[in-house]
């Protein structure tokens, strides 16, 4: 089983720029739901959405061509995609010739399958549809971080979550942009927003904000945390319906965008923060 120490994170790399999906190195969920309570009978589904921009590569004339791509990884595949190594194998793109970009595209979706074991949707946008297919938008709900409150826990601690259980239900989203979470191998910060979308009693706003803010020091990769998001507001306030989505920054012109749901909901839209 691979585990983050054993990937790129943190160390001098070579860096190549031919084709190579041997750079891709994956790295098991298991380990990291197993640390939250998560069995194999998953509680939750949906999926993780990510956003690459430094996407680039020759037409058979030696000539650059340039797309954003999009990969909708399925919550139960069994492995995520590490995210230097992700970088490192787009980059190997950059000096290699290829047909089209439905040739890029098969390309992309067999290697990032492979890796995480499971069937990968790829999507590539072209800079002719740019300005029509890359949204911007804020997320929807009442903003949690309107409140002026005090705040001194910064280590997940979910006993900071309060529902009002003799009230009568509610359906209700919420969101904040001061999620904050560090690499667990670099510890370099991951700066994100989160939403939280709920059916059920009545959750406490100013508890779930100070229970986001303690995230602030954690250790843990985007998709981990926001499956810890949703674990321990399961646990502590018992909603009937829980989505959890979260979009974190780019880093290395990657974003991550976790979203996990125990309802039928659509596909987030994946339009893009002003942050990212």
């Amino acid at each position: 089983m691979n585990t983050p120490e054993q990937s790129s994170l943190g160390k001098p790399v070579q860096y190549t720029e031919r084709y190579d999906p041997a750079l891709l190195f994956s790295i098991d969920r298991a380990a990291g739901r197993e640390a939250i309570g998560v069995t194999a009978q998953l509680p939750f589904f949906g999926t993780d959405i990510w956003n690459a921009y430094e996407l680039s590569w020759l037409n058979r004339k030696g000539k650059p061509q340039i797309a954003v791509a999009t990969f909708i990884v399925p919550a139960e595949s069994p492995n995520i995609v590490e995210s230097k190594s992700f970088k490192l194998y787009l980059g190997s793109f950059s000096q290699t010739a290829f047909d089209s970009i439905d040739e890029v595209r098969a390309a992309l979706r067999k290697d990032v399958s492979a890796v995480c074991g499971a069937n990968v949707s790829v999507q590539l946008v072209a800079p002719y549809e740019f300005a029509l297919k890359l949204k911007m938008e804020e997320f929807e709900g009442l903003s949690l971080d309107r409140l002026d409150l005090d705040a001194e826990v910064y280590s997940p601690d979910p006993s900071l979550l309060r529902a009002s259980f003799g009230e009568s239900p509610v359906d209700e989203t919420v969101f904040s942009n001061l999620l904050k979470s560090n690499c667990p191998v670099t510890g370099q910060p991951d700066w994100g927003s989160v939403q939280i979308r709920y059916v059920g009693a009545p959750i406490d706003h100013a508890g779930l904000l100070r229970y986001i803010i303690s995230y602030r020091e954690h250790t843990g990769f985007h998709e981990q945390c926001v499956e810890r998001i949703f674990m321990d507001v399961m646990r502590e306030c018992k909603p009937e319906r829980l989505a959890v989505y979260a979009r974190y920054t780019r880093r290395g012109g990657l974003d991550i965008n976790p979203f996990r749901t125990n309802f039928n909901l659509p596909l987030p839209d994946n339009a893009r923060l002003a942050r990212q």
